[in-house]
């Protein structure tokens, strides 16, 4: 009779190595077994068996007969399960007290490790066009109340720029501010047009400026995005930075209402 496979693999789920399963199953067929018998039986390499049936002894889950030819039977299935089950609970109960002890040896860790900060940790270096496309975006997703803009090429969103497009709605439909400053020659370019068309109908107040210090999003008075030119390399070469500090965030956002102050919302003819 084939051993049952599933019944195999349950008594492997108790912690029996698949040999050992195969021939305990064998052993409860018949009253007593050769090793020869069980090897067979079991359909279990006869190099192996021997060892098999001892780890089956010493587990107490099969009894070894002394005589001319040794022989082996099964203690019963009541008796099996119920000693595999005590070591599986012996083991558990040694891992949750290993658990218990390893907690509490990295808690004390975990804990100052939350207090150590990095002295710089509020400031992100950007470089990738890619990476600051998707902080500008993270910082206009963020805003809850207002944003503010200075808006220069090169630009890092598409022109449509629908997401965007909705954060304006949005902030707007909630009383929010959304104000932006752009160079005075901004319209002389088609799709700087039709982005400034979309987002004043999205709810975005815009003045113009004959010049700005620098491309800069400031939200909610607390995050900061702002490309600082290389001074040494030329205007092609720009870092970004994202920066998480409301006391700067409040600094350039008077900076910004300075500028909002001197712009116009048209802009100014052309020298």
């Amino acid at each position: 009779m084939e051993l049952d496979d599933a019944t195999v693999n349950d008594l492997m789920s108790l912690g029996l190595p698949r040999y050992e399963a195969r021939v305990y199953l064998a052993l409860i067929r018949r009253g007593a077994y050769t090793a020869a018998e069980a090897a067979r039986e079991a359909d279990v390499p006869r190099q192996r068996v021997y060892d098999v049936l001892d780890a089956l002894v010493r587990r107490q889950l099969a009894t070894a007969h002394a005589g001319r030819v040794a022989t082996y039977s099964a203690v019963t299935p009541e008796l099996a399960v119920a000693r595999l089950m005590a070591v599986q609970r012996e083991s558990v109960d040694r891992l949750e007290r290993v658990s218990q002890g390893l907690a509490g040896v990295l808690q004390p860790l975990w804990s100052q490790g939350r207090e150590h900060t990095d002295p710089l940790d509020y400031i992100e270096i950007l470089r990738d066009p890619k990476a600051i496309a998707e902080r500008f975006a993270d910082i206009q997703r963020q805003a809850r109340h207002e944003l503010l803009t200075f808006c220069k090429p090169p630009f890092v969103a598409p022109t449509e720029n629908a997401e965007g497009i909705a954060v304006v709605r949005r902030l707007h439909r909630a009383g929010g501010t959304v104000r932006a400053i752009y160079l005075d020659d901004a319209l002389d370019d088609p799709e700087t047009v039709e982005h400034l068309r979309r987002f004043s109908a999205a709810g975005e107040v815009a003045r113009f400026a004959p010049e700005l210090p620098l491309k800069l999003v400031i939200a909610d008075a607390s995050l900061v995005l702002c490309d600082m030119p290389d001074p040494v390399a030329g205007a092609g070469s720009t870092t970004t930075l994202f920066i998480e500090h409301p006391a700067l965030a409040a600094c350039l956002r008077l900076a910004f209402h300075t500028v909002w102050q001197g712009a116009a919302p048209e802009p100014g003819p052309a020298p």
